[in-house]
């Protein structure tokens, strides 16, 4: 493969990686907006960040029996043009309860990009070449929360809340565009795999029964759910109850997606030396020690904006190093059914993470303590599940 060729794919895929990431994080400096707009409180707006987490976990579990069956890009057109729609019915909603329903059918949509993407990366690389790649669209992905929040600030600032959702429907008819013009048909549709729901919850069930699938995909999904848990609570802890405004918020935000690039792009230079298991063990182990750090500052009240973004930027770090790495781990023992793998890795963390944006929605008011809790317990989970599941794995890929 050509670097230029490889340079293409990577950008592409990490595009549509990056999609629901974007459709998560341009929004968020206009929450106060919104919550004026249509008449509600913050905590509700925060509910369509719920809405859209189940939407794409769910989504998932969907498109992944289709990728296999169908091939990759049919299944990911399909998604685009929904999540396309969704989009241009955000522009002119009027009550929080549509808002709610139109962001549930948006990420339906997005997440037909993720699953792909993830598929595709599979599909086109070596197994031993898998935990690279996805730290270099994590390169592209982390992108999204520099200039998605930035953005959103502004345009928020300018023209209004409804725009930012018309900057999404034209960003999803690009990567529409680019993914026809620009991906290869990387896998050869199976027509033996059944869309009756009795096979595919069979193929799940293998897929899910693999010693090396639960254990790094549990432990990437509880310890990523710390990203989702900062991000649901971010508006609330910096407009609310740090009283910073949109613009400033979505500069913090940006700032802190650094830690994030950095970690992942660690992350490929450190595997010359060390290995996943090993990296992923690390990042946890320090995870944790932040974590509760975090937690014991936030109980004490002895945490400041620069303190609090600080304490952000080194737990968000340690995600950017375990999840290339969980990832890899995750899919090395798939290459028939890669699909219903990715799609399944995906719901679950996904799933984990709506568990998250929701607790935040309920928790987290007027105090940054609940978020601190939530994200110390996540992350000493993951480091339980594993060590223990380590121990199940028997055949390494």
């Amino acid at each position: 493969m050509t670097k230029a060729r490889y340079f293409k794919l990577i950008l592409i895929l990490g595009s549509l990686t990056a999609l629901g990431p974007f459709s998560i994080d341009m929004y968020l400096p206009g929450f106060s907006g919104i919550a004026l707009d249509l008449n509600t409180s913050v905590a509700k707006v925060a509910m369509t960040l719920s809405s859209y987490f189940i939407g794409i976990s769910a989504g998932q579990l969907l498109y992944g029996p289709l990728l296999d069956r169908f091939g990759r890009k049919k299944p990911l057109f399909i998604g685009l043009l929904v999540y396309i729609l969704a989009s241009l019915g955000c522009v002119f909603v009027k009550d929080i309860d549509t808002f709610i329903g139109l962001r549930f059918i948006q990420a339906v949509g997005s997440c037909a990009a993720t699953v792909a993407s993830v598929s595709m990366v599979r599909d086109l690389f070596p197994v031993r070449d898998i935990p690279k790649v996805f730290s270099l669209l994590m390169l592209v992905v982390g992108l999204s929360p520099m200039l998605a929040p930035t953005v959103g600030g502004f345009v928020t600032d300018a023209y209004g809340w409804h725009t930012v959702f018309f900057i999404l429907m034209c960003i999803g008819i690009v990567i529409l565009l680019a993914s026809h013009f620009g991906l290869p048909n990387s896998y050869t549709p199976d027509t033996s795999i059944s869309l009756k729901p009795k096979p595919i919850l069979t193929n799940f069930w293998n897929v899910l029964k693999e010693p090396q699938f639960y254990t790094y995909t549990f432990t990437g999904a509880i310890a990523f759910s710390g990203l989702f848990t900062y991000v649901a609570a971010s508006p609330i802890l910096f407009m609310d109850i740090l009283k910073v405004d949109a613009k400033t918020y979505g500069l913090i935000f940006a700032f802190m997606s650094l830690s994030f690039i950095s970690a992942s792009q660690l992350n490929s230079y450190l595997l010359r030396w060390f290995s996943s298991e090993q990296m992923i063990f690390g990042a946890l182990i320090t995870q944790s020690v932040i974590a509760i750090t975090f937690l014991i500052l936030a109980i004490n009240q002895l945490l400041g904006m620069y303190e609090t973004i600080a304490m952000l930027f080194l737990f968000l770090g340690c995600l950017g190093i375990s999840n290339p790495n969980t990832a890899g781990l995750t899919l090395a023992p798939f290459a028939k059914n890669a699909g219903s793998a990715s799609a399944l890795m995906g719901a679950i963390q996904l799933g984990f993470g709506a568990l998250a944006s929701f607790a935040v929605g309920m928790f987290v008011k007027d105090s940054m303590i609940p978020m601190t809790v939530i994200m110390t317990v996540s992350t000493i989970t993951a480091l339980i599940v594993l060590t223990i599941g380590k121990r199940t794995i028997t055949v390494k890929y």
